[in-house]
Formats: structure tokens, C-alpha cells, sequence
């Protein structure tokens, strides 16, 4: 016999299981932390880096942008003077050639380093991946610039370095090599390289730890040889990370300033005055801190239009793997 949901009473008659989904809901919510998400705890955990950013990189930057401006030298109020020192630093000989001196930095440096790295890293990878050999390699990078500096300028010292004591020994005759116009750029660029190429190796080296052994494998299958292998295999498969190391290095090698100041204080003859030696004498041994921020600001342009460029021809953002 059929009875119609209707004839029978209303505490009997089925109903949706309305609960289900408020169940399954506050399950949900429990397993995400009673609903609240991590929002709160990733607040406290960034709280200190946020901090930092906002109050010595964030601050000091819109401030510095603000005294290019201005006449300022500490012990008057700040003066504004509008486009002046612009103008002032579009017409400076010592702006041009102290930029030019940096951009022959930077070219020697980046050139030479990112070589070294990039075959330290294949030959740690293809030979052996130690981390002894690992440490080694960063050592130098745990010394710093001011330290290094100061080590090299005895080791290159003219009379009693070692350096020319090891020329003298093999019949070459002395070089200044901190000490000449022509070796002062070139040496101070290798200086740094010797620094920096660990560093730089290992992050290499970290890209290539990606990049799957059966690439290598299918390769070799078909007879290629370790240099066909790092032209084809190694090289597009590294391009995103090798991209994103220039744009470090490149950023870094601008701003090279306690290593020229602990050895060759822009000398000899300003032949080592780099923009960022110029800028601090111009601040702190002239007061002169509008015009020292106006340089740094032209100094912040083009480093920014630099690292665009390089992040759409090294292509930075995109990768071979297909992954």
C-alpha cells in the first residue's frame, strides 16, 4: 500500500539531511584552523623582515629621492631647489668619468666571474659534488670586502708583496698593480671575482642540481659529447637561474665601494673614483648630500632600467624544462 508523504505527520515526513554540509564545513574549518587561516601567523613571522624593509630600505630611499631636490648639509634645513642638481650632475665631468669607470668595473668583473662560476659549477657537478669541496670553494666569500681588500693590497704591494716577489723570482720585472692607472681597475675587479666566484658557483651549481639526469642519459645515448652536451643540455636548461645571477651580480658590482676604499681611495689620479666613492666623498667629505642623493637617484635609474633589460633578454621568468 502506497501512503502520500503528505498523510503522514510532519515529525515522520523525510527531510534533506541538512546538517551534511555544515558538517562537512566545520571539518573543514577545523582542519584549517578553526577558520581563521594562517594570515595572523604569517603576520608575526613577517613582521620582523617587513619592519626592516620599511624602515631601512623603503624610508631611506623615498627620503633620499626627496633631498635630490633640496640644498642640504647637515646643518642647515634642507633648501628645495627643484631640478639644480640634476642639472648640475648632467654637466659634471667627474659624474661621467666616475660612471665610466664603474660600468669598466662591472664589465671586467661580471665577465671574469661569471666564467669561473659557471665552470667551477659544471666541474663540481660532472666531477664531483663534495660538500668539503663545496666549502672550499665559498670560503672566500666569508671574508669581508674590507678584510680582503686589505690582504691583497700587501700581497700586491709594489716592493714587498708577494706577488711581485713571485714575478721578480720568475725574471718579470715588478707591476703596480694597485698603484697604476692602467692595473688598478682590472685588479680590483679580479679581487672581488675572488671573492664573489664561490657564491656565485654554488648558486650555479644549485641551479644545475635541477636540471633531470635523464637529459644527460638521452644525450649521451645519442653521442653527444660533454661540450655538445653543455651547449645544448647544460646552458638553455640554466638559462632562468643564470639569468637571475647576472641580475644580482650586476646590482652588486655597481655598488662596489669598501674594497676600492680600503686599497686605492680612488686613486691613482681618480683612475679608480667609481660612483659609489664619488657619491660618499660628495656626502661626507663635502656635505654636499642634495647632490650626493641626486647621483644616487641616477645611480638607482639605471641600475632599474639595466635589470629590466636583462629580465626580457635572458628571458629571466620562463624556463626549457617544460615542467
Amino acid at each position: 500500500m502506497t501512503v502520500a508523504s503528505n498523510s503522514l505527520p510532519t515529525r515522520l515526513r523525510w527531510r534533506p539531511a541538512a546538517s551534511t554540509r555544515p558538517a562537512g564545513a566545520k571539518r573543514a574549518r577545523e582542519r584549517d584552523g578553526g577558520g581563521r587561516g594562517d594570515g595572523g601567523l604569517a603576520a608575526i613571522f613577517l613582521a620582523p623582515a617587513m619592519f626592516g624593509f620599511l624602515v631601512f630600505l623603503l624610508w631611506p630611499t623615498l627620503r633620499g629621492i626627496w633631498l635630490s631636490f633640496t640644498q642640504y648639509n647637515l646643518l642647515t634645513p634642507a633648501e628645495w631647489v627643484g631640478f639644480d642638481n640634476y642639472v648640475r650632475l648632467a654637466h659634471d665631468p667627474l659624474f661621467w668619468e666616475s660612471l665610466w669607470i664603474t660600468v669598466e668595473y662591472v664589465v671586467i668583473n661580471i665577465s671574469v666571474q661569471t666564467l669561473a662560476a659557471l665552470a667551477i659549477a659544471v666541474l663540481m657537478q660532472r666531477l664531483t659534488q663534495s660538500a668539503v669541496l663545496r666549502g672550499i670553494v665559498l670560503a672566500p666569500y666569508l671574508v669581508s670586502n674590507v678584510v680582503a681588500g686589505i690582504v691583497w693590497l700587501w700581497l700586491l704591494d709594489t716592493q714587498l708583496g708577494i706577488g711581485n716577489r713571485i714575478l721578480g723570482a720568475l725574471g718579470m720585472d715588478h707591476i703596480p698593480f694597485l698603484a697604476d692607472e692602467t692595473w688598478a681597475i682590472p685588479t680590483l675587479a679580479l679581487i672581488n671575482v675572488w671573492r664573489h666566484v664561490g657564491y656565485t658557483a654554488l648558486l650555479l651549481f644549485a641551479g644545475l642540481q635541477a636540471i633531470p639526469g635523464e637529459v644527460y642519459e638521452a644525450a649521451k645515448v645519442d653521442g653527444a659529447s660533454e661540450w655538445r652536451m653543455f651547449r645544448r643540455v647544460t646552458l638553455p636548461l640554466l638559462r632562468p637561474v643564470l639569468a637571475v645571477v647576472l641580475i644580482m651580480t650586476v646590482i652588486g658590482s655597481f655598488q662596489v665601494f669598501d674594497t676600492v676604499a680600503v686599497t686605492t681611495a680612488g686613486g691613482p689620479a681618480n683612475a679608480t673614483n667609481v660612483l659609489q666613492l664619488y657619491i660618499y666623498n660628495s656626502a661626507f667629505g663635502r656635505f654636499q648630500f642634495g647632490y650626493a642623493s641626486a647621483m644616487s637617484v641616477a645611480l638607482l635609474a639605471v641600475l632599474s632600467v639595466i635589470t629590466v633589460l636583462q629580465y626580457r633578454l635572458t628571458r629571466a621568468g620562463r624556463t626549457d624544462l617544460g615542467q
